[in-house]
């Protein structure tokens, strides 16, 4: 005689009807947790394409800035040939005179 029989104790079910009241609890549970995933997902989904949204506008603020950076330093820049020489002119031997080397805008 098997120990468990004396004790009272039910072998374990084997079939379909076995355990029917945790499957469907199972399945209730398995439903509520992709439920929750979904949502979740979805949220952190809104969330990241509003961030990639917002590099965006970030990035194209500075290269706007950049643009206009660039604008002002040539605005700035005197117009004409300037590469740093000046104009000479010899009178006479190893003598030279600069004209204008003082002079800031002409």
């Amino acid at each position: 005689m098997e120990p468990l029989a004396i004790a009272g104790a039910r072998p374990p079910r084997r079939g379909p009807e076995a355990g029917l009241g945790l499957k469907g609890l199972a399945w209730i549970g398995g439903a509520l947790a992709t439920t929750a995933a979904v949502g979740l997902a979805a949220v952190l989904a809104v969330f990241f394409a509003a961030t990639i949204v917002v590099i965006g506008f970030l990035a194209a603020g500075l290269v706007a800035a950049g643009s206009l950076a660039y604008r002002a330093r040539r605005a700035l820049r005197r117009p004409g040939n300037d590469d740093g020489v000046i104009e000479a002119r010899q009178i006479g031997g190893h003598s030279w005179v600069a004209y204008g080397w003082d002079q800031r805008g002409r």
